[in-house]
């Protein structure tokens, strides 16, 4: 930065500090939200960066070329200044590219501007605080820059030998960083320079007020996308008081609430109350959601007159689990009784940074996130992280432990989920799977010995969406598994139809089959979660469906 603005006129160094700093807001603002749009990599910045100091450094090299750049800058702009060779173009052109790689003192401070820059909508008061912590930096380095300028014009006999030294260690600037060594040195003196001297902001940015003001604004804008990590677990177990994560988000862009008496409930309402609150995000589809329904049902019944209340958040994964009506029925057929709001928009879903299906967070009385559990599993030390939190709240006398014998993955479970629709279908023999109507042939019974393990295979017509399969003619659905029990999402809209399973090419038998289906055959009506194989331990078979036409088919699920 001091190089580059040792040459040039006079206004180069302003030219350079106003460069970088727009570009620098640019970049940590509005530049994340285009790359994103764009599906380009995160490191186009950096290369942008390179590109410009490497020109620049090989121009100082050159200075024909380089007054050759200054002047068209000039007739560019128009400036009576500029071409009067002040600089201030050329150096607000060189600072940009500057500011795509600056990246000063990159402690929480300017981790917590990137970080709710990058998980919310654009706005102007964003836009100021990325400038402001811009400006700043600026202008220290404006002074820096004055000063390096001071002490070259002390070195005026050699100045014309100063130029093309500057433009070398530019261009040697751009290879080192190209080659990620600009990286490698700033870890570094990091871990060899004193604290003092690498991070002189230190200890305001780890004082404990600090830390906690940027860990409550990091988490409420964890971004989609980006999971919020398990936390609370080993405390919980150890008997310790659970770490404090950040503030709790509010509901956000709610849809019909059940089990309310038609009342909309805020997290702002329940710490009001002096409510611990356990948030459930969950879709009725999904078998590892059901079968943490009986200790969710546990918890409400044993501690909800003791301060404990359970909101379960129905975040839908398909478009039919949008239907208020199927969400009232899987609620009432699982025998839901805590509140439950929908969450169609996934405006909660996103306010959380949530990725899962179940994912489940504790919130104190006070407001406060306390524990993150994702999936199903680790009851005992949810319920302990629960009753940890009733207890700080100052509920003394809480009833015994919950004892239920909840529905558990089986071991030995090896097949992954597997989707049907041609946006998440993996492992099909059958190539890359392509939305519209696909005939995909027919082998019959001999595809049961040709798959391989953990894969699956399209026979016959079908007609393949982003998010589901619906049989069109002849169709059939092999696949290879390692588990105790299969489920398939499916549905049959307008009417009841049929669907053959076999298993290992003959038609299953009902000792093997799940509670849906009969003499080996399943009849598909509403779209939800259908048990299709019920093993007594995990082995390795084939299962083959054969739905009649119009029946539609979403994700496989093993347990």
């Amino acid at each position: 930065m001091i190089g580059a603005g040792v040459a040039g006129g006079r206004r180069r160094p302003l030219g350079i500090v106003t460069g970088l700093a727009l570009s620098f807001t640019f970049a940590t603002v509005a530049l994340v939200y285009i790359i994103d749009a764009l599906g380009l990599p995160n490191s186009i910045q950096r290369t942008i960066a390179i590109i410009v100091l490497a020109s620049f450094g090989i121009s100082l090299l050159i200075p024909p070329l380089s007054d050759r750049i200054e002047a068209a800058i000039s007739r560019l702009v128009g400036s009576p200044r500029m071409a009067s060779g002040e600089g201030f173009g050329s150096g607000v052109l060189l600072g940009a590219g500057l500011g795509l790689v600056y990246a000063p003192c990159a402690g929480p401070i300017l981790a917590g501007v990137i970080t709710v820059s990058a998980a919310q909508d654009f706005t102007v008061g964003r836009l100021g605080v990325a400038l402001a912590y811009a400006l700043g930096s600026a202008a220290v380095l404006y002074a820096l820059i004055l000063g390096g300028r001071r002490l070259t014009d002390r070195l005026k006999a050699i100045r014309g030998r100063i130029q093309p030294a500057v433009g070398a260690v530019m261009l040697a600037a751009a290879i080192l960083i190209a080659a990620d060594l600009d990286i490698r040195f700033q870890t570094a003196i990091a871990d060899d320079l004193p604290g003092f001297l690498v991070n002189p902001t230190g200890g305001l940015e780890e004082s404990t007020a600090l830390a906690s003001e940027l860990d409550e604004f990091r988490f409420a804008a964890s971004p989609h996308g980006g999971a919020i990590p398990e936390a609370g677990a080993a405390e919980a177990a150890a008997g310790e008081k659970l770490p404090i994560l950040g503030r709790a988000p509010e509901f956000e862009q709610t849809g019909q609430w059940f089990n309310t008496d038609g009342e909309e409930l805020s997290i702002a309402g329940l710490v009001g109350q002096g409510e611990v609150t356990l948030i459930d995000f969950w879709t009725y589809t999904c078998i590892n959601c059901i079968r943490t329904f009986p200790e969710l049902t546990a918890w409400d019944q044993t501690y909800g007159d003791d301060g404990l209340t359970i909101v379960g958040v129905h975040t839908p994964e398909f478009a039919f689990e949008r239907e208020t009506d199927n969400v009232a029925d899987a609620i009432a057929q699982n025998e839901i009784g805590y509140p439950v709001v929908q969450d169609n928009e996934f405006g909660t879903w996103n306010a959380w940074g949530n990725q899962y299906w179940p994912a489940k967070y504790l919130i104190d009385a006070e407001g406060r996130v306390r524990y993150v559990h994702i999936g199903e599993g680790g009851y005992d030390v949810t319920e302990a992280a629960i009753r940890s939190l009733l207890e700080e709240a100052g509920r003394e006398r809480l009833a015994a432990e919950t004892r239920v014998e909840a529905e558990t993955i089986e071991k030995g479970l090896g097949t992954p989920e597997t989707y049907l629709g041609s946006a998440r279908a993996q492992a099909f023999v059958n190539g890359q799977i392509s939305s519209g109507v696909n005939d995909y042939g027919q082998i019959g019974n001999r595809i049961v010995k040709a798959l391989p393990s953990n894969g699956f295979a399209y026979q016959g017509a079908w007609e393949i969406d982003d998010d589901s399969a619906t049989a069109v003619q002849n169709a059939r659905l092999d696949g290879s598994f390692k588990a105790t029990k299969v489920f398939l999402v499916l549905g049959s809209p307008g009417e009841e139809r049929e669907m053959t399973v076999l298993l290992d090419g003959e038609p299953i038998p009902d000792r093997l089959a799940g509670a849906d289906v009969v003499d080996g055959v399943a009849t598909i009506g509403e779209e939800r979660l259908y048990r299709l194989v019920d093993l007594a331990k995990a082995e390795s078979h084939v299962i083959s469906l054969l739905p009649e036409k119009g029946i539609s088919g979403y994700a496989f699920t093993f347990g």
